[in-house]
C-alpha cells in the first residue's frame, strides 16, 4: 500500500508540474485565437481588445492559470473559443476511436513481438538472425509518416481497404457482426502503421532480455538438469526476462498514443489527432492543453499500470 501511495503521489506531481509548463508554453507562444481579427478590416483594435478581455486573456498569467485548473476540477477542462463550447465534450467524441487505435496496436504489436524476439533469441549468430535484424533495422529508419503515405497509396490503387475514416456508409444499418467487420476493414491500415513502427523496437528488447536471461547461470543448470526446450524458454527464461519487458509496456502505449495523433491525421481517423491539428491552427489553446494533458495522464497512467504490475511479479521489489 504504501508503494502505491507513494507511486500515486509521484504520478499526480508529475502531472501537476506539467500542467504548469504546458500552460506556460501554451500563452507565451505568439498570437491567440483572435489574432487573426486583428487583420481583418472589419474589425477594428477596439473590438478585438474587447473580445480578448471577454475571454479573459489579457488577466495576467497566474489568474488564467487557476481559472484553467478550476474548469479542470468541474470536468470542463477549459473553454474552446473555436467550438464555443466545453473542452470535455469535444475530448469524449474523439477518445474512443483514439483509444481502439492504441489498443489495437499495442495488442498486435506485442503479440508478433514477444515470439519473434524469443526465436531472435533461439537462433542467435545464425542467417535468420541476421537477416531478421537486417529487416527491423530498416523498418527502424522508416518514419510512420511515410509508412501511412505508401499504405495509402496502396490503399486506393487496390480498393482492398478503405483510404480513410472509421465506418462506412450504412454503418447504422448493419447487423453486430458486419458492423465489428466494417470497423475491423477501416482499422487496418492505421493499426498497420503503428505496429510497423513500434515492432522493430519491441523485438530488440525481447530478444535482449531472453539473450541475458538464457546467458544466465541458472538456464545453464536448468540445460544440465534436462529440462525440455519449450518448457525451460517459456516456463523458466521467459519470466525471469520479464522486468524489462514490463516497464517497456507501459512506454509503449504511450509512445503509440502520441504516434497515433499523428497517423489518424494523415489517414483519417476521427480521433484526437485531427482535432489537435485544428486546435493548433486555430490557436485555440485550451483544446490544445486537453489534448497534451490527456496524453500525458495516459502515458503516466500506463507507467504505473506497469510499475504496479512489475511490484506483483518481481519479489525484490517487494523486499525493497
Amino acid at each position: 500500500m504504501k508503494y502505491l501511495i507513494r507511486r500515486l503521489a509521484d504520478s499526480l506531481l508529475l502531472l501537476a508540474a506539467l500542467s504548469v509548463v504546458s500552460f506556460v508554453f501554451a500563452q507565451l507562444a505568439p498570437g491567440d485565437y483572435f489574432s487573426e481579427l486583428g487583420t481583418d478590416p472589419r474589425f477594428s483594435t477596439e473590438t478585438v481588445a474587447a473580445l480578448r478581455a471577454q475571454a479573459g486573456l489579457d488577466r495576467p498569467l497566474p489568474v488564467r492559470y487557476a481559472k484553467w485548473v478550476r474548469s479542470c476540477i468541474r470536468g470542463d477542462l477549459g473553454y474552446s473559443l473555436a467550438y464555443n463550447s466545453p473542452v470535455a465534450p469535444l475530448l469524449w467524441q474523439r477518445i474512443p476511436a483514439t483509444l481502439l487505435l492504441t489498443a489495437t496496436a499495442t495488442f498486435l504489436a506485442w503479440l508478433l513481438a514477444v515470439p519473434i524476439g524469443i526465436w531472435n533469441a533461439t537462433v542467435r549468430g545464425t542467417w535468420g538472425d541476421r537477416v531478421s535484424q537486417l529487416i527491423w533495422a530498416v523498418l527502424l529508419t522508416i518514419p510512420e509518416l511515410v509508412l501511412a503515405i505508401v499504405l495509402l497509396v496502396l490503399a486506393a490503387e487496390s480498393g482492398w481497404f478503405p483510404a480513410g475514416g472509421m465506418r462506412s456508409a450504412g454503418f447504422s444499418a448493419m447487423d453486430r457482426w458486419a458492423q465489428a467487420r466494417d470497423l475491423a476493414w477501416h482499422l487496418a491500415l492505421p493499426a498497420a502503421v503503428l505496429v510497423l513502427g513500434m515492432l522493430p523496437v519491441l523485438v530488440r528488447h525481447v530478444r535482449a532480455s531472453m539473450l541475458d536471461a538464457i546467458d544466465s547461470p541458472f538456464a545453464l543448470s536448468a540445460r544440465a538438469h534436462g529440462i525440455p526446450r519449450g518448457r525451460l524458454l517459456f516456463r523458466h527464461l521467459l519470466p525471469a526476462a520479464m522486468n524489462p519487458l514490463v516497464s517497456l509496456l507501459g512506454f509503449s502505449l504511450g509512445t503509440l498514443l502520441s504516434a497515433s495523433l499523428l497517423v489518424e491525421v494523415v489517414m483519417g481517423w476521427p480521433g484526437l489527432g485531427p482535432l489537435f491539428l485544428e486546435a493548433v491552427a486555430a490557436r485555440d489553446f485550451a483544446l490544445v492543453l486537453a489534448v497534451v494533458m490527456f496524453s500525458a495522464t495516459f502515458l503516466v497512467a500506463a507507467n504505473l499500470a506497469a510499475d504496479l504490475l512489475l511490484y506483483r511479479l518481481d519479489p525484490r521489489i517487494r523486499t525493497e
